[in-house]
């Protein structure tokens, strides 16, 4: 069966833009939190880990290129009945959560995990 995919940034990455230094994405952070609070997640969804310059060939190809910001949590199938109160988006016939929160909260519903406090 396939999984949902969550794409991520890597950690530390550069950012001319915005000066020197290394940078994290803050979305990411808390959806590595997360991960971090409720390994079982792990196991349930498949991580993978991007560059942060874009283009980001490996979302676009999924949700397009109007899309490939992350977290992004790209669902392999139909959104679960479990998260229903969840908003998805549907591209290129696949459907896909970009919140962070509501990445966690449609993680925590279907995968019994521990959800956002509202």
């Amino acid at each position: 069966m396939a999984k949902d995919i969550l794409f991520m940034l890597h950690p530390d990455f550069a950012d001319p833009k915005a000066g020197p230094g290394a940078y994290f994405c803050p979305s990411c952070a808390f959806v590595e939190g997360v991960l971090s609070y409720y390994p079982q997640l792990r196991e349930a969804v498949e991580v993978r880990k991007v560059a942060f310059p874009r283009p980001r060939p490996a979302i676009i190809e999924l949700v397009g290129e109007e899309n490939q910001g992350c977290p992004v949590l790209i669902l392999a199938g139909e959104p679960d009945p479990a998260a229903t109160t969840v908003p998805t988006k549907r591209r290129n016939g696949r459907y896909f959560i970009n919140d962070p929160k509501d990445i966690a909260e449609y993680l925590g519903l279907v995968h019994g995990a521990g959800r956002p406090h509202p």
